[in-house]
Parts: structure tokens; C-alpha cells; sequence
């Protein structure tokens, strides 16, 4: 039979104070984020050594939960649990003082990230969780035993999980690994919660720095306004309008309303607020583009970061840590263009591959091969990795 969904307030706070006896309870959530300007929480799911539960937020009050998290010395289980520590932010500002993430800490012993919940628990349990309502509405009422079921499957597994990674990472020496990375997740989660991350825009890539200014002030616009009247800021104006309208650079009202897409009765109403934006933006002083290099990069930092990204993915493979968590192309180039001074890069500022966990794995040795430390040779073509790496010999 399936645990009673939690529906009244008193069976809430029994559950919170059972929670506060446990040293280790995970959670997961259930939202919907197509209709509103932050996602709509419908379900929560918690597990603890003792019990599984199901929360109805619909017919509670959860900030008694969200403090119960959040305080104590407990360690807190989720998988992906970025959307879970934000409706935590949201809800009293504070995120839990252990937290470990089951993706993430996959992540150190595999070579598949992000690995999905049913990948992590097939891998290391040798389970299955049930599936079946992936496209459930969960914010309708009343839910079926089935949707209470598959919705448990979410945590059923989280704290044996975390049993048996912990101990994989104890034997790869690998917790402070995962303490590091973890503790950076956090943070950039943190951040997020008040990033004016305008430069997300798509489509901006090839706009001057006037245009810029004006898309910056839309994106302000639309982000007070969608929260205003709780909805997704992309469904109040698409980023490719908002691009049409810093490349127009116009603040009369009838030439913005003459792009077409714009329209909409709602947004016609809001013509004024728009120009208004537009002229911000035209009498902004103009900000730094940090995008553009400080200098051309010689066309060899592409060649030597094509020869670099696959050592950085073999010494990955043969470690099993997933790649894609450790570093990008990218980051790669950046190492280079550090060493070497390429492209005007800051040699203040150390390269994501040089710091941490990351540099013991991979950094250090690829900054090796570009010292002329360390070569690559082909050891076995056959091989799946065929590279190996030596101290060089004069």
C-alpha cells in the first residue's frame, strides 16, 4: 500500500518533527514551471531511515519543512537537485549544511554525467524504478495511488544510494573531491537566485554595445513585469523580439509595435513601457563588451586545444569520472591560452582545469604536456584509450 499523501497540517508537523531525529533524509520534488515566472511546487517527497511521505503543498504550509531541511546537522540526499535547493532559497533563504547529490557524486565514479535518476539507481543497485507517469499534471486533484507510487519511486533509493557511493569514493579517495565540488554547486546556485543574467539572451552573439545596453534594459523590463503578473518571462516576450527591438534602437512606441510579433493585445497595451526600456538603454553609458578577446588568439590555440580535449577525455575515461563534469573545449583553450599568454588572457586568474579536484586529475598533467614535462605517445591502437602519457625523456 502506498504512504498517505500529506493533506492536513498537524500529520506535517508530526513528519517534521521525525525528521529532525534523523541524521540523513532525502527529498525530491514535484513542479511545473510551463505557466508561472518560478516553477510551481506541487508535490514534495521525503525519505528518512524510517518512513517514506508524500506532501501536498496544494493543502499545507511547508516552511515549517523547508526549516527542518535546511537546520540541523543531518546530511540531505537529492539527485539533480538544483530546482529543490531553489525553492528552499525562495522559501526561508537557507540551504541545508550537508548536502550530497547523487548525480554529482556518480559523476566521480563514472563516466556518464548527467546521469539520470533510473541510470544512477540501475548502475549502483542494480535496480529499476518504476516509471509510468512522467507526463502527469501534478497539480491536479486528487491524485491516484499510482501517481502516489511512482512519485516515491523518486527517493525510494536516494539514501541507499548514497550508502553505496559513499563507500565507492572512500575507497577512490575521492570525498574531498566531492565535498569540493559540491560546495561550488551551492554556491553557484546561490548566486543564480539574484544573477541579472541578461547576456543569456539568445541571439544577441553579433550586437554592438549600444544594441547590448537596450537589450540589457528590455531584459530588466520583462523580468519585473513577468514577475508582476506570474509568468515565464519568454511567454510575456520572446528573446527574439526583444533582439528586433535593440537592433530597431527606436523609442517610439508605433515603430516598436510595427515589429511584427508584437501584436499581441497585452503587449500593445505595454508599448510605452517598452520605449521607455529603449531609451534606458540609449542613454546607458556603455559597459565593457567582456566578450570580445583582448587580442586576436594565434590560430594554433584551436590547434592545440583539438590535441588537448581528447587527453583530457582519455585520462577521464581510464579514471572513470565523467568528462563533461570536469571540463569543456573550452576550458581547455582557456588552459592554453593562460600558459602561453594567448589572446590577452589574465594570468591572475587561474584556469578552471588548474584549480582543485580538477587539477589533480587532469590539470596538472595536461599543464605538463605544455611544458614539455610530460608526452603523449600511442600505446595500444586497439586499445579504447590508446593514449599514454610519460615523463619526457631528453
Amino acid at each position: 500500500m502506498p504512504s498517505p499523501i500529506i493533506t492536513r497540517q498537524r500529520d506535517l508537523d508530526d513528519l517534521c518533527e521525525r525528521m529532525e531525529a534523523a541524521d540523513i533524509l532525502g527529498f525530491d520534488t514535484e513542479f511545473v514551471s510551463e505557466d508561472t515566472f518560478h516553477p510551481e511546487l506541487c508535490l514534495i517527497q521525503v525519505v528518512t531511515p524510517r518512513e517514506l511521505a508524500v506532501i501536498d503543498p496544494q493543502t499545507v504550509d511547508v516552511g515549517g519543512f523547508w526549516k527542518v531541511v535546511a537546520q540541523g546537522e543531518h546530511t540531505t540526499v537529492v539527485h539533480a537537485g538544483r530546482e529543490e535547493l531553489s525553492f528552499m532559497l525562495r522559501a526561508v533563504g537557507a540551504i541545508p549544511k550537508r548536502m550530497f547529490d547523487v548525480q554529482i557524486a556518480a559523476g566521480f565514479c563514472t563516466n556518464e554525467f548527467p546521469a539520470s535518476y533510473g541510470s544512477v539507481v540501475g548502475k549502483f543497485l542494480g535496480r529499476q524504478p518504476m516509471k509510468g507517469e512522467q507526463r502527469t499534471d501534478w497539480r491536479r486533484r486528487p491524485l491516484t495511488d499510482a501517481q502516489i507510487n511512482y512519485a516515491l519511486e523518486d527517493v525510494r533509493y536516494l539514501l541507499p544510494l548514497h550508502e553505496r557511493l559513499t563507500q565507492t569514493l572512500a575507497k577512490r579517495n575521492r570525498l574531498a573531491w566531492l565535498e569540493e565540488e559540491m560546495a561550488a554547486w551551492q554556491q553557484q546556485i546561490i548566486e543564480a537566485q539574484e544573477r541579472k543574467d541578461w547576456r543569456r539572451v539568445s541571439g544577441i552573439g553579433s550586437l554592438n554595445a549600444r544594441n547590448l545596453a537596450i537589450v540589457r534594459e528590455l531584459w530588466h523590463w520583462r523580468q519585473e513585469e513577468a514577475k508582476r503578473i506570474n509568468q515565464p518571462p519568454k511567454r510575456l516576450l520572446r528573446d527574439d523580439l526583444l533582439v528586433e527591438i535593440a537592433k530597431r534602437k527606436s523609442d517610439q512606441p508605433d515603430q516598436i509595435l510595427a515589429i511584427r510579433g508584437l501584436q499581441r493585445g497585452d503587449l500593445r497595451r505595454k508599448a510605452r513601457e517598452l520605449a521607455a526600456a529603449v531609451r534606458r538603454g540609449l542613454d546607458a553609458p556603455l559597459e565593457r563588451d567582456h566578450r570580445l578577446p583582448q587580442g586576436e588568439p594565434p590560430s594554433q590555440l584551436n590547434l592545440l586545444g583539438q590535441f588537448l580535449t581528447p587527453a583530457l577525455t582519455s585520462i577521464c575515461r581510464r579514471a572513470e569520472v565523467a568528462a563533461s563534469m570536469v571540463g569543456t573545449a573550452t576550458d581547455v583553450r582557456e588552459l592554453i591560452a593562460y600558459r602561453y599568454g594567448f589572446g590577452g588572457a589574465d594570468p591572475e586568474e587561474t584556469p578552471v582545469l588548474l584549480q582543485g579536484w580538477r587539477a589533480q586529475l587532469v590539470g596538472n598533467l595536461l599543464d605538463d604536456l605544455l611544458a614539455g614535462k610530460k608526452s603523449i605517445r600511442i600505446a595500444d591502437p586497439s586499445h579504447e584509450d590508446p593514449l599514454a602519457f610519460d615523463d619526457f625523456k631528453k
